[in-house]
């Protein structure tokens, strides 16, 4: 970073903001919610509009946002990160100090990247892709059978297995019929036997995902994978595959047919356009429709860029999420995708999000000020309208809630059925949700009655395929990166994780040990002297 930035704490448009909270808008009040309020508090990007109407803003509130984001330099910071300005450091402590270039896999469309070295770079590594997939579509790379490769067994987890996966998910209608992609992720040992057990190993290519090559779940998935090509008879080293640090154990062609690099400067959760979620998507969709997400995704970044909240959708975004946070102290919030090919995305928001901001120290290495990250999840209507959602409209516990929604369906198969198509019931029921959380329902009957005022807001597209895909991707990867600015916090470590790692590993050091397994009595003793 070339200076030290400030937490919203510290802006002066805070204390403004503080107090329009005390007194935020009535979504239930009459002539509230009009034509002119919903067609006024629309942000237009060139694939998604961002309804917000159904937030408890105001002009006041947007302009106290728009100096909350200028006061903290949002887009400054943005830009910098983009062009390859060490983001991920606590001052002052040891820390990772990398840069945070994961947008540089995805600026390949322009002849002035943001930074140029980084993008070279991933332009290296999606030619390497785009020869290896020509091989498999012309029939170059065959098994030993000479038979074609049908199915890709994608081992990685975290990082490499939530964005790839919910990837794969939502974009499914657009792939190769004659092939299929399958995931392993949890060290349970039902997971991979599953996934083994409805795959032609013969003509299985294994994808192992790992920056370091030393992930303790996976090395331990890819060893039983590996065992089953070899007491199927077939040599793992002419299947397996590997996205990797350059030089890594797994950088390794003795062992690996093919290696692809990810760098030291794309984190786990932010990988997807890097080789992590490429190669997949690439083996699914073919490299035209991978260039389409990847499209997508470049664009959301240049949007990213525009200075006033109200032209740039991840901002305001970030800042509509921070309102309802920290000013009106709303601490859960629900993505609601009305797509059922997006029902892997909340779980990978829940990591993107959660592991970025769940953190409570700031870059100065002093506490944060205010609650930094909330929690994520959610999941595809309508079936959560008759799962959780009688929670969200008369519950004590008050969500924030994201709807996303598509005009169109992805695979054209819909008919009508009393009068109106399925896709436009799923759209009804999404633009009813979101009135009724916000306008609520008084009924003499108290057990009918809907309090209202809770917010939402809606971002729609005309359809999901591989480039809004994308561009809904690096949206929210825009809106937790502004959001970790706005705390002053590093949203591109994880140390919270690192201390149950290590404490398994050294569980696992004292159950090779016995013949026996431990009790549960010495595995909590083994922990306590651990950190004595």
């Amino acid at each position: 970073m070339t200076q030290e930035w400030k937490s919203i704490k510290e802006c002066k448009a805070f204390e403004t903001l503080s107090q329009l909270a005390e007194n935020p808008v009535d979504l239930t009040a009459p002539d509230v919610l009009t034509s002119e309020r919903v067609e006024a508090f629309c942000c237009k990007g060139d694939i998604y509009k961002l309804l917000y109407s159904c937030q408890q803003v105001t002009e006041e509130v947007l302009e106290g946002l728009q100096s909350l984001a200028d006061e903290c330099g949002l887009v400054k910071q943005f830009a910098e990160m983009r062009q390859g300005a060490v983001m991920n450091q606590i001052q002052g402590f040891s820390s990772e100090n990398r840069q945070v270039l994961h947008t540089a896999c995805r600026d390949i469309f322009t002849n002035m990247p943001a930074c140029e070295f980084a993008t070279n770079q991933a332009r290296v590594e999606l030619e390497k892709l785009n020869d290896f997939l020509t091989e498999l579509d012309q029939g170059y790379l065959l098994n030993g059978a000479g038979e074609s490769f049908q199915t890709l067994i994608h081992v990685g987890i975290g990082g490499s297995d939530l964005g790839p996966r919910s990837m794969y998910e939502a974009l499914q209608a657009y792939a190769d019929p004659a092939r299929q992609v399958y995931f392993i992720s949890n060290v349970d040992p039902d997971d991979s036997a599953r996934v083994l057990s409805q795959v032609d190993l013969s003509r299985s290519l294994v994808l192992v995902v790992s920056k370091s090559g030393t992930t303790l779940e996976t090395l331990a998935n890819e060893t039983i994978v590996r065992t089953a090509l070899t007491d199927a008879g077939l040599d793992p080293g002419k299947h397996c595959l590997s996205v990797t640090g350059e030089s890594s154990p797994m950088d390794n062609p003795d062992r690996y047919l093919r290696s692809f690099y990810m760098y030291d400067y794309i984190g786990g959760r932010y990988s997807s356009t890097s080789m992590v979620g490429a190669v997949m998507l690439g083996f699914a969709l073919g490299y035209r429709q991978l260039l389409e997400f990847l499209e997508g995704a470049s664009a959301m970044d240049e949007a990213a860029t525009v200075p006033d909240i109200r032209k740039n959708i991840p901002l305001l975004h970030a800042l509509l999420g921070v309102w309802n946070h920290n000013f009106l102290g709303k601490p859960s919030v629900a993505v609601l995708p009305y797509s059922q090919a997006l029902h892997r995305f909340p779980a990978h928001l829940q990591q993107c999000d959660m592991e970025s901001n769940g953190k409570c120290v700031q870059r100065n290495g002093k506490p944060v000020q205010l609650k930094s990250g909330p929690i994520i999840w959610g999941e595809p209507g309508t079936n959560g309208q008759h799962a959780f959602y009688q929670l969200l409209h008369q519950g004590t516990e008050d969500v924030a809630i994201e709807f996303i929604g598509f005009r169109r369906s992805q695979r054209g198969k819909d008919q009508q059925i009393q009068g109106t198509t399925s896709q436009q019931k799923l759209m009804a029921n999404m633009l009813a949700q979101s009135m009724a959380f916000a306008i609520g329902k008084d009924d003499g009957n108290p057990n009918k009655c809907f309090s209202g005022n809770r917010v939402n807001g809606i971002l729609v597209a005309d359809q999901l395929t591989p480039k809004s895909m994308g561009a809904l991707l690096a949206l929210y990867e825009a809106k937790i990166v502004f959001q970790g600015f706005c705390y002053n916090i590093n949203s591109f470590d994880q140390e919270g994780v690192q201390l149950g790692k290590i404490l398994a590993t050294e569980i696992l050091s004292r159950m090779s040990e016995k013949e026996d397994e431990p009790s549960l009595a010495e595995t909590f003793l083994t922990v306590s002297e651990m950190n004595e």
